[in-house]
């Protein structure tokens, strides 16, 4: 059975510790401690050594979205953090400047794939260029974004091809027109199935999906019938 959590980002945007809170009593392997705005990390960092977060089987740390020019380093440093726990740092490819830094995090960094916003990691031929740069990160696969940006999946079915060996964490979610998450619809289910058969059940599957308390448990059913488990791909 995939191991399937949540963004606490998406549970209670920059509150993590809410975010943890209504995940409580609700069986969750995955956790994905979200940190999007800059003014987000250091207080996330400095809580991690307070958070009992022995119920969860894989933490991850989803760095800022964007942050001030010349503001870097500090973040890295703070990720530096995280990396010396051992967990994975999900990062967007359009926040690197300098690519130096962010390859001594190793097998820890993942880089997520795009949505149609933005100019660089939407595609395979994107992502590729950028792992050039980055050979040890792993992949952070958004299949809300890519499916928002090619419809068809073919892309998706290209980026999970091409990037099997670097396939670390899976976002899932509906993405729509104005690239805001939304909770998984009967289409996003149908679309994303069709791809299930590439996504080894072994890959823990964090949902950004916006939900509600009471809602919880009802979207993690709803992302089970859109990755239906490949059952002999571990």
């Amino acid at each position: 059975m995939r191991p399937i959590g949540f963004s606490t980002g998406a549970l209670a945007h920059g509150d993590f510790r809410r975010g943890l809170e209504m995940l409580r009593g609700i069986e969750s392997g995955p956790i994905e401690l979200s940190a999007l705005r800059e003014n987000e990390l250091a207080p996330l960092v400095e809580g991690l050594e307070s958070l009992d977060l022995s119920a969860f089987t894989y933490v991850s740390v989803h760095a800022p979205s964007k942050y001030e020019y010349g503001h870097e380093a500090e973040v890295f440093g703070l990720l530096g953090e995280v990396a010396a726990r051992g967990w994975r740092i999900v990062l967007h490819p359009d926040t690197i400047r300098d690519f130096a830094i962010w390859d001594s995090f190793g097998a820890l960094l993942l880089i997520e794939n795009m949505d149609k916003r933005n100019s660089c990691g939407r595609t395979a031929r994107e992502l590729s260029a950028i792992f050039d740069r980055l050979p040890q990160a792993g992949l952070c696969f958004d299949i809300g974004h890519c499916r928002q940006v090619d419809p068809t999946m073919n892309e998706s079915y290209l980026i999970l091809r091409e990037f099997a060996d670097r396939l670390t964490q899976l976002h899932v979610s509906e993405v729509n027109s104005r690239s805001t998450h939304d909770p998984l619809s009967c289409a996003a289910i149908g679309a994303f199935a069709k791809v299930a058969c590439l996504l080894p059940d072994r890959v823990p599957v964090i949902l950004e999906s916006p939900v509600r308390d009471g809602e919880v448990e009802q979207e993690i059913e709803r992302a089970r019938l859109a990755l239906p488990s490949p059952g002999n791909n571990t």
